[in-house]
């Protein structure tokens, strides 16, 4: 879906030159939706930037850089960035991808512990919903 390092910088008024490098979890995009569902009802902004391959059905989270050492998430991948990246921006940053949260509208990263609770109860609302079929 995307390459494997992404990077991003925060415009809070701080250094706009710098820049933070992000690991990115990617899941199937109905357990994603929910999960970004569960996170934007939460309290707080829980879910960072978001993209959404079409070709691919898949969502990539960002999450932050060392999240891809613990994650053992079924059903998801977290792939480490080892420092490299692409600069996120309005734009997507692969083609073929476009942003559900982009850059901006959303917090820098996903929370890993956040997010995998989310996928969890995202999981299991899916499995509730195809056993009623």
């Amino acid at each position: 879906m995307v390459e494997a390092g992404m990077e991003t910088s925060r415009s809070n008024g701080s250094d706009a030159s710098s820049r933070e490098v992000c690991d990115l979890v990617t899941v199937p995009t109905r357990q994603g939706l929910e999960a970004v569902d569960i996170l934007r009802r939460g309290a707080g902004d829980a879910v960072g930037p978001v993209l959404h391959d079409d070709g691919g059905g898949t969502l990539g989270f960002l999450v932050p850089p060392g999240t891809a050492a613990a994650w053992d998430v079924p059903g998801s991948t977290c792939t480490e960035t080892d420092g490299r990246g692409l600069s996120l921006n309005p734009e997507p940053p692969v083609e073929g991808s476009d942003w559900l949260l982009p850059p901006g509208e959303a917090d820098l990263a996903t929370d890993p512990a956040v997010l995998r609770r989310a996928l969890g109860e995202a999981a299991r609302l899916i499995e509730a919903a195809d056993s009623c079929r």
